[in-house]
Parts: structure tokens; C-alpha cells; sequence
């Protein structure tokens, strides 16, 4: 028995890196699955098992679970939580409303997937994430001009829509061809919050209202206005989609073809797969995530980084910024990272640069040179970093600047000179006319 635990120890040993290597994100693999019907598992079969295939592991639960919890000791037991349990009015165990927003408030990623029956409890975390589904339950998205030809689908609430985010980051490199599949509620955006973003949006001609009735007064939400899929990158980081299908996400509309009712195009296959799987690698991580490392500043001509600058000192400043590509750390290359030398308000600020020389490239070096201002204090080399589907970078270094010491100046200053010639001239004049007093008659 002992030696085969230490045969196992060892086989661990060998087996871990490989292992580690080929989890895919970079905030962790762990993924809880509250679904409120168990057949949702076998019939979004396609996208649960991409999510397997990329490294993640997979925890199915019922939503009123009683052993339901997010965390113990203190210690989250996930690192992403998918809501695929739309009709959900109460979450079991110890989870609630206040338990979901603390989870995202912790830097966790959320997916929350709706339907025409979402339960109160699924409205309220879209709101707490700035996204508002229509008020009434029984509302879902028409659309008469951009609708799916179908024999059995005549209400006109499946809609086909490719009105996407044209984001690289957030969709992936490869286009999506096919419209997108969708038969849910629709949203808008709190125009409070400027973290949420319309990745999906219905058309002109699509809007809000209960297709089993006649309305007596215009829908509230239409057009661009609605949105059918929409994501939020908090301030921590922590990454939310939302959308208001979960048909969206099953098998049946990955494997529909398509063909509008204002088109003549017709496709084989919706774009539901690619979109999905595309948008869940940007919400999990996989893309789009940054890293600044090795922060460093000194004076021009030297490599030690000094405790104190001295007002009007010249200094280089560097950082290397990389990129997770789902794989490994990649050099992240761009022309718009800048940096300020901050002190209540920035004294200077300067644009990083690489040169395009291909060892800085590869080694994702970003650096600049400047002189340090005529003015003493304690200063931050600040470095703000936003860009549309990437992680914020926030990086500060605290440095204090002196001015010169006593013995530091110069003997006589150039911009002095007028100065000095005044005084002299004054004295030779003085003396000039003390002598013609003295000695005239």
C-alpha cells in the first residue's frame, strides 16, 4: 500500500504540469451549472461540452438545491457561475440575490441566461448588472421583417438576428457568417451604467409585447433599443453576459438552418455555436485578459532603480504587457498605452512605444524617456489602460522628487547674466560718480 501511494505521488508529480497547461482560462476552471429543469443538461449538450473540451469542469446542480453554496471558510468553491435556471424564484442553500451580486463583486464571471417565464429573482441580478428586462412577463421579441421562415414557428418570436458588436476581442478573429437564433425577452441598458455593452441587438423592425394578444397602446421597447445579448466588464474585472433566451444556448438552434423572411440567403446552419462559444471564451477569460509586469524607472544612463529623483533629472520608464491567448502569455502590441508622472494632477504625460524593434515585440517592452518637472514633491508613475474587450490595466509606483541641494547649483547661472551686469555696472557707476564728487571743484 505504501509503495503504491508513492507511485501515484510521483505519477502526480509528472502528470500536474501537463495538466495545468491546458486549462484554458486564466481565472480558473472551476464552473457551477444551475440549471432548474435536469433535461437542459442533454439538450445544451453542444455548448456544456465546449466548455469541457476548453478545460473546464462542469458542476451540475438543481437551482433549489438545499446544499446550494458559493463559498466555505471564507474560500469560493467556483470561479464562474452559469444561471441557466430562468424560472428560478428563490436559489437553494445559501444563495440569494445578495450571495450572486457579492460572487461578481469578488471578481467572479456570471453567465444568466432568461426566458419569457423569468422569475422575479432573475430580473433583479440583471438589474443589479444594469440590464432591464421588460416588464412584462409575458412580453418576448417580435420581429415580422427579420424573422425564421419555419412551418411551425408562426408568431414571428423566433428572429434571426446579425446585428453584432464588432469587436475582434469579444467575437474572436473569425466572422460569424449565419444570423443568430433567438426566442426569448428583450432587455435594454440602464443608461446609468457605462459598463454595460449590446454585443447582440434586434433590428429596427423588431419589438417588445405578448404575441398571444392584441396591444392597446405602442410597446415600450423597440428597434435598437432592445437588446437581445449584452455583456458587462465590472471595474474588477469580473465579466457578465446576459441574454434573454435560453433557447439560444440549446442544441436545436446550434443545428437549425436558417433563412430570414427578408432574405433570399439561406444558411445550413445558424451561427448560435460559433457566437456563443466565441462570446463564452471572452466572458471566462480566454480572451482579452492583460498583465503588466516588471514596472521599472531610472535615470537615463544607469539600471538601479533610485529611492529619490532630483527636480529635472532625465529617466526612462518601461513595462512589458502581455496578453492570455487561452494557452500561454502572449506580447500584447498596441500604439496607445501611455503613462503620466502624477502628482494631484499630471505634470507630464507621455506615449509608451516599442520602436517596432522585434526584441521588444516579443518581449512585449513598452518604454519612454522624459525629464523630471522643476517641481518637488511626491509624485506616481501612473498607467491607465481601457480599451473595449480587454481588462483594464490600473498600475501606480510612488516616487519622490527632491530639489536641488545647496551645494547642487550652479556657481553662476546663464539666465542670471543681465542680472549680474546690472549689479556690476550699478557698482562701477557708483564709484565712477564718488570720485568726480570728491575731486571736482
Amino acid at each position: 500500500m505504501r509503495r503504491q501511494s508513492i507511485i501515484f505521488f510521483f505519477i502526480t508529480l509528472i502528470l500536474l504540469p501537463f495538466l495545468s497547461h491546458s486549462f484554458s482560462s486564466i481565472n480558473g476552471h472551476r464552473l457551477l451549472v444551475l440549471l432548474d429543469d435536469p433535461s437542459l443538461q442533454s439538450s445544451h449538450s453542444i455548448f456544456f461540452n465546449s466548455l469541457i473540451s476548453r478545460g473546464f469542469h462542469l458542476d451540475f446542480k438543481l437551482a433549489d438545491d438545499p446544499n446550494l453554496t458559493l463559498q466555505r471558510y471564507g474560500n469560493y468553491l467556483y470561479d464562474g457561475l452559469v444561471l441557466f435556471s430562468p424560472t428560478a424564484e428563490r436559489l437553494g442553500g445559501s444563495l440569494d440575490l445578495d450571495a450572486v451580486v457579492d460572487y461578481v463583486d469578488s471578481g467572479h464571471d456570471l453567465i444568466l441566461a432568461a426566458s419569457a417565464s423569468a422569475s422575479d429573482l432573475i430580473r433583479n441580478i440583471a438589474t443589479e448588472c444594469g440590464v432591464d428586462f421588460d416588464d412584462d412577463s409575458l412580453a418576448m421579441v417580435i420581429d415580422h421583417n427579420n424573422h425564421v421562415v419555419s412551418e411551425t414557428e408562426g408568431d414571428h418570436t423566433l428572429i434571426a438576428s446579425d446585428d453584432f458588436i464588432q469587436s475582434d476581442v469579444i467575437l474572436g478573429n473569425t466572422k460569424i457568417e449565419a444570423p443568430v437564433l433567438f426566442k426569448g425577452i428583450a432587455h435594454s441598458l440602464n443608461p446609468a451604467s457605462s459598463l454595460v455593452l449590446k454585443v447582440l441587438s434586434a433590428s429596427q423592425s423588431a419589438y417588445s409585447a405578448n404575441p398571444d394578444s392584441k396591444f392597446s397602446e405602442p410597446p415600450l421597447l423597440t428597434g435598437s433599443a432592445i437588446s437581445l445579448v449584452s455583456i458587462v466588464q465590472a471595474r474588477n474585472n469580473a465579466r457578465i453576459m446576459i441574454s434573454g433566451s435560453l433557447d439560444m444556448f440549446s442544441n436545436r438552434l446550434f443545428k437549425s438552418g436558417v433563412k430570414k423572411a427578408d432574405s433570399s440567403n439561406k444558411y445550413e446552419k445558424s451561427g448560435n455555436e460559433q457566437f456563443v462559444i466565441e462570446l463564452s471564451k471572452w466572458v471566462f477569460h480566454e480572451r482579452g485578459h492583460l498583465k503588466a509586469v516588471n514596472v521599472r524607472h531610472n535615470k537615463v544612463g544607469e539600471t538601479d532603480e533610485p529611492a529619490i529623483y532630483r527636480i529635472n533629472d532625465d529617466l526612462d520608464f518601461s513595462v512589458e504587457i502581455y496578453e492570455w491567448s487561452g494557452k500561454n502569455w502572449e506580447p500584447y502590441v498596441t500604439n496607445d498605452v501611455q503613462v503620466q508622472f502624477y502628482m494631484m494632477s499630471p505634470y507630464v504625460l507621455k506615449t509608451l512605444s516599442t520602436d517596432q524593434k522585434v526584441y521588444m515585440i516579443l518581449q512585449g517592452l513598452y518604454y519612454t524617456s522624459f525629464k523630471v518637472p522643476d517641481v518637488y514633491g511626491v509624485f506616481q508613475f501612473k498607467v491607465e489602460y481601457q480599451r473595449l474587450g480587454y481588462t483594464s490595466l490600473s498600475l501606480s509606483k510612488q516616487i519622490p522628487v527632491r530639489p536641488f541641494k545647496h551645494n547642487e547649483y550652479d556657481r553662476f547661472l546663464k539666465v542670471a547674466f543681465p542680472y549680474y551686469g546690472a549689479s556690476f555696472t550699478t557698482m562701477a557707476g557708483f564709484f565712477i560718480f564718488s570720485i568726480i564728487y570728491l575731486y571736482s571743484k
